[in-house]
């Protein structure tokens, strides 16, 4: 095989995706399929890899959040697995029509879902990302381009031999897919911007600062993920306790993992010792502010603590006066990720859902439902806390743009510009909507 370097790799990637994006749905289906039970066929394969990285990380000193993500076990590969064939069983997010208008007689403009085209994905060491980003981008009619974490290095490649082999197997176009392995890439992947439509790192706020410091590419992601809970004075404490709980602890390394805590003055006493007593079977460590320290024993909070992401078992904690407050901290100190109020009061939970400016709101559940595969997306490529194209957890809908079509019978611009025809404008079919 004759060599290519970096450029021209990623030139074929390019060149791939009008073909990609031309296949049916039938034939990205099919590909899905092919590589469920290709992984399921290499788990072996697949497990001996990632042994070798844990182990690797192991001698490199890493634990703790990093290591339970880069585990790869037969309860992931089953979990990957059934999202790829929930996957295939989501309407068809291509070929869509959103509205189609006759601007003057004979002259039709009709509005259709389309790929973005070439997506570039830096992701954490989680092999499971690594298949649920690539089957997201087949079922979507995109290319990809794969990098992830260094600790996840063999599992990666393992799996995406193993991936790609089965769509090119299945029919899907030469170059559709391609992986990156050295971090050197990642700054020759960056200036790639007539190749590559859109890049979706994932992970710290600095790397993600950097990505978007550095590249012409668009750039659509989310760099921290500090998320709040407001227990308001209405709060059903029964069910504050758990959902704090889960928030908090169900896993503790996860962008949507709840990081501030904030408690309504006249239910804080009530609140707290049950708090403590529940959090303290992990144990989370609760840094409280004065108010909170006189009523259980906790570390003492600073405001460096109201603004970051701890991905560990830590909980800030504060008192404040009323929803309002709740709201400020939130806007102020938050990253528009994810945020829910705990109350029983309706008018309350609107203003709170109205006014606090996240991708997320929620009432009365955790913060770890902002996630695609629960949304019903067929899993996610990452959370975007951009207002631009895709918000929140970006799945299938929000890795498609659109087109517009407009048919003419020798139509010209300057018969409308003289006065000879005029535009009616008519709305001959409504939008679609898409699951």
């Amino acid at each position: 095989m004759e060599y290519m370097n970096f450029q021209e790799q990623i030139k074929q990637v390019k060149l791939a995706a009008p073909k990609m994006a031309a296949n049916a749905e039938e034939n990205r289906n099919k590909a899905l399929l092919a590589v469920s039970e290709a992984l399921l066929a290499h788990q072996d394969e697949i497990f001996a890899a990632n042994k070798a990285d844990m182990e690797q990380a192991e001698k490199d000193g890493v634990s703790g959040p990093v290591l339970k993500r880069l585990k790869f076990d037969e309860t992931k590969l089953r979990d990957v697995t059934a999202g790829i064939k929930d996957l295939v069983n989501l309407s068809d997010p291509l070929f869509k029509t959103q509205f189609v208008k006759e601007l003057d007689e004979g002259l039709t403009l009709e509005k259709v879902t389309c790929p973005i085209g070439v997506i570039g994905v830096i992701f954490e060491a989680r092999p499971d990302a690594l298949i649920q980003i690539s089957a997201l981008c087949i079922k979507s009619g995109n290319c990809v381009i794969l990098k992830g974490g260094s600790e996840a290095l063999k599992t990666n490649k393992t799996l995406f031999g193993i991936i790609y082999q089965a769509v090119l197997e299945a029919g899907l176009p030469e170059h559709c897919m391609m992986q990156l392995e050295a971090r050197s890439e990642i700054n020759e992947l960056l200036e790639c911007h007539e190749s590559v439509d859109l890049l979706i790192p994932r992970g710290s706020n600095a790397f993600v600062q950097y990505i978007m410091n550095n590249t012409k590419i668009p750039v659509m992601g989310h760099a921290d993920g500090i998320c709040h809970i407001y227990v308001d004075k209405d709060a059903d404490l029964d069910k504050a306790v758990p959902i704090i709980f889960d928030a908090k602890t169900q896993y503790v390394s996860a962008c949507n993992t709840v990081e501030t805590l904030l408690v309504h003055k006249d239910v804080v006493q009530d609140l707290m010792p049950r708090l403590k007593k529940a959090l303290d079977e992990k144990p989370v460590e609760i840094r409280g502010t004065q108010e909170i320290s006189d009523i259980i024993e906790c570390e003492k909070a600073t405001e460096e603590d109201d603004s970051t992401e701890y991905l560990d078992y830590i909980l800030s904690v504060k008192t404040v006066s009323d929803v309002q407050e709740a709201i400020d901290h939130i806007n102020y100190y938050g990253s528009h990720h994810t945020d829910c109020i705990v109350t029983e009061n309706a008018n309350t939970a609107d203003a709170f859902m109205s006014l606090v400016d996240s991708a997320g709101v929620y009432q009365n559940c955790s913060t770890r439902f902002a996630d695609g595969y629960r949304y019903g997306f067929g899993a996610e490529v990452g959370i975007s806390t951009s207002k631009l194209h895709a918000r929140g957890p970006v799945g299938l809908e929000g890795l498609v743009s659109y087109k517009y079509k407009l048919v003419g019978h020798g139509h010209i611009v300057d018969d409308y510009a003289t006065g000879k025809k005029q535009f009616h404008f008519k709305e001959i079919k409504k939008g679609i909507n898409y699951e």
